[in-house]
């Protein structure tokens, strides 16, 4: 089941890009306009799907508190997430302190390939990188900065 899961996974994340090319062609000829982006159809994959699995998963996960844009709220105005670090962690402590304790130990990619088929899902999209540029991969472009050089030490995509 766990090459099954595998595979299901991966056509599941790629299969629908791959398709939607092939299935609905365009001239390519769309304005960066609302009414010119209304005229383009939906896949017929996507249309169909109704069910997809969006994941936001990163170094955000340790505090777990609030949403992916916790390091940019912390910082920002006096609100919940400076209250929640003034309670929680000491005052010299950085967002990029929290990658030492995202370990990913308990990520199996084959239960959750088998989690997402067993939820009707048609389709996943994982947010590899997010916007504070930790990357899920051993990207050279994000130097040490990515889950192989810190965290959990291995590629998780």
């Amino acid at each position: 089941m766990i090459f099954s899961s595998g595979i299901f996974l991966i056509l599941l994340i790629f299969g629908g890009a791959f398709s939607t090319s092939a299935i609905n062609k365009s001239d390519g000829k769309y304005a960066p306009t609302w009414e010119s982006l209304d005229k383009r159809p939906l896949p017929k994959w996507y249309d169909e799907a109704k069910i997809g699995i969006f994941l936001h998963w990163g170094v955000y996960s340790v505090p777990s508190f609030g949403s992916e844009w916790f390091w940019s709220s912390w910082k920002g105005e006096d609100g919940i997430e400076k209250k929640f670090m003034k309670l929680n962690y000491p005052p010299e402590f950085t967002y990029q302190d929290f990658a030492q304790d995202f370990t990913a130990e308990f990520f199996n990619p084959a239960d959750w390939a088998d989690l997402f088929l067993k939820s009707g899902a048609k389709y996943v999209v994982l947010t590899s990188k997010h916007h504070e540029g930790y990357a899920l991969w051993p990207s050279k472009y994000s130097f040490s900065w990515n889950a192989k050089a810190v965290g959990p030490n291995r590629d998780l995509v």
